[in-house]
């Protein structure tokens, strides 16, 4: 809770609510630009579109005053306030670059003891090159490992790959508190914040996206397409964000 009011409290400029998706993945809201989220789906059913003590559309708010949804309780909610908050933080893609966010640490974690919490696509070929790789999920496949064994393996890590979706079931803070200090830490996905905030928090690593072609997007999310099949139709890039690249391969090296 404590992360998100602080990347609230350093948005310089809010921005009228023009339009707001539920899909079956991706949540979008158009404020000062199109905000993506995770859709958790599994409280979705539960949210009523308002949550205790929020009255009126969404379309009469601004994007600050959607924000306040990431506190009213359920994650369905919250996905609708941190797209809010997605969609106030101004970030120019041209300045970096379209690149996955596994693939630098691919490049990075050769030999080294990975963690990664959630599970993403094509975490196989992450696995090839690092010394162990642990996948940390709340909902375990065959393979990973519960939540409860990161007090394991998050302090064994070199590199940390944590889901952004950990900001919306509140998550994140107690997952940063297992990691050892000299470790490398990457929030990943659409849903990751480009705040510049998160640096204070000890994350090394923005890896999430921005909306380049609003249209396409919030029709694709209506539809229920994922992220991969938006990308695919040119409407989102990935955009990394590195605070200090030099200081992480020292980090790395030694």
């Amino acid at each position: 809770m404590e992360i998100l009011k602080r990347i609230m409290e350093n948005i310089k400029e809010d921005a009228p609510v023009e339009d707001v998706r539920r899909g079956l993945h991706w949540t979008a809201v158009v404020g000062g630009r199109v905000g993506l989220a995770s859709t958790m789906a599994q409280d979705l059913g539960c949210s009523h579109g308002h949550g205790e003590g929020m009255e009126g559309s969404f379309t009469e708010m601004t994007a600050l005053e959607l924000a306040r949804y990431c506190f009213v309780g359920k994650t369905a909610d919250a996905s609708l306030g941190l797209a809010a908050v997605n969609s106030l933080l101004a970030i120019d893609p041209n300045r970096y670059a379209d690149v996955d966010g596994l693939h630098i640490v691919k490049e990075m974690g050769k030999g080294k003891n990975i963690s990664v919490i959630g599970h993403f696509p094509h975490l196989d070929t992450l696995a090839k090159d690092a010394g162990n790789l642990w996948i940390i999920e709340k909902r375990p496949r065959p393979g990973d490992h519960p939540e409860e064994e990161g007090n394991v393996f998050l302090p064994q890590s070199d590199i940390v790959v944590i889901s952004s979706t950990t900001l919306l079931n509140n998550t994140l803070a107690g997952i940063l508190a297992l990691c050892r200090r000299d470790s490398v830490k990457m929030l990943l996905g659409p849903t990751t914040p480009l705040s510049e905030t998160l640096f204070d928090y000890g994350i090394d690593v923005l890896a999430g996206s921005v909306v380049t072609q609003k249209e396409i997007v919030l029709r694709s999310v209506s539809e229920g397409a994922s992220f991969m099949q938006l990308k695919k139709k040119g409407g989102v890039r990935f955009v990394t964000i590195i605070k200090d690249y030099d200081d992480i391969i020292r980090r790395l090296a030694a």
